[in-house]
């Protein structure tokens, strides 16, 4: 019907030519929003988790913060390197389900394959849930709509995608490398005044009741849940054929630049949580985000620390963003391969998604 195409025009855009799709796709610079936003992303989140879990042994606890970063910075590095070499030996991209199914039979292959498309999925969950848990700690009056927002948001992501990843690219631009520089500024300026002696260091919070014991299971369960600051880091793998010539040199870059921001942003905002004694709450139930609590001493409530929310809020939605570039890729390659249904190898004709024709096929 003529009115519903021209309000698809409206909404999504012309159909592009198949012809343009090298030139739809990324850069290094413009991977960066695309596939790192996630990653980056997980630093809003990453140190309160390990906090939440020590806290259950009272707030003595909370100075084992610091070395379980460090620890989880070192993973982080170990899984990023595996991943750059990932990239180099599969150009073509797939990430783990490449890796899995040419070395360890497809069976392994559809396993990893699964995992991710189950990941992605929850990455949009996740990322969502955070970001309006950020928007209602700066504005406690919106808490009540938490469910509708997060609604909002997944919507209004769909449809910014369903635009084209390139437009998509654009879009992000602005608010990821918004909350980069928010974000290092306050570390810098928190680290500064720490080491300075320009702080003064606050009295020890009021002790939580403790709910257990210290014992090396609560560690370990405090690395894992802040082992939640590697997600991400495959999408820039599974996704290298979204990348221009030469791909695998552009998506290292990416992968490179990603890596070193999430390191230095987990240790620096941990750090700054330790030293000045934050003691985490739910920010469901009734506290603010440890990374709000931080932006609020470093910036004193002020305009910027409201830029800081914003953005937060912002990168937490576009890490949602990743998911939608990421779980196309490894669904067209599943389908090529005959084990989802082929409708799902086409690309859409606003060019969203792209995979290599000499993609692996299963053996039998």
């Amino acid at each position: 019907m003529p009115g519903t195409s021209a309000l698809r025009r409206l909404l999504f855009g012309h159909p592009l030519p198949s012809s343009r799709s090298e030139h739809e796709r990324l850069g290094w610079f413009l991977g960066i929003p695309v596939f790192a936003a996630d990653a980056i992303s997980s630093v809003a989140y990453a140190t309160q988790e390990i906090l939440l879990a020590l806290i259950l042994a009272g707030s003595a606890a909370l100075h084992l913060g610091l070395p379980i970063s460090f620890a989880i910075a070192a993973l982080v590095v170990i899984v990023a390197t595996s991943y750059m070499q990932v990239i180099k030996a599969y150009p073509r991209g797939g990430g783990a389900y490449m890796v899995a199914g040419e070395n360890l039979g497809w069976s392994a292959g559809l396993v990893a394959a699964a995992s991710l498309l189950i990941d992605y999925v929850l990455t949009v969950a996740v990322s969502v849930t955070a970001a309006i848990a950020n928007l209602t700690s700066a504005i406690p009056i919106l808490r009540p709509h938490h469910i509708w927002l997060s609604l909002l948001a997944v919507a209004l992501l769909t449809w910014m995608n369903l635009r084209g990843v390139r437009e998509s690219a654009k879009a992000v631009l602005v608010p990821v490398f918004t909350f980069v520089a928010c974000c290092g500024a306050m570390i810098l300026i928190g680290v500064w005044r720490v080491q300075s002696g320009a702080y003064t260091v606050p009295p020890s919070p009021v002790e939580p009741p403790v709910l257990g014991a210290l014992t090396t299971l609560l560690v370990l369960r405090a690395f894992a849940s802040g082992c939640a600051a590697l997600t991400g880091i495959e999408a820039v793998a599974d996704g290298v054929t979204a990348f221009q010539e030469p791909r695998a040199r552009n998506a290292r870059i990416t992968l490179g630049i990603l890596i070193g921001i999430l390191a230095a942003f987990l240790l620096g905002i941990t750090y700054l949580a330790h030293a000045f004694r934050i003691v985490p709450h739910d920010p469901a139930v009734d506290g603010e985000t440890v990374l709000s609590a931080v932006g609020r001493t470093v910036y004193g409530g002020g305009p910027v620390y409201y830029v800081l929310q914003l953005s937060t809020l912002t990168i937490l939605l576009l890490a949602a963003n990743t998911a939608f570039a990421g779980f196309p890729q490894v669904a067209s390659l599943l389908a090529r391969d005959g084990y989802l249904p082929r409708q799902l190898a086409n690309v859409g004709d606003r060019l969203q998604c792209w995979s290599s024709p000499s993609a692996a096929r299963r053996t039998t």
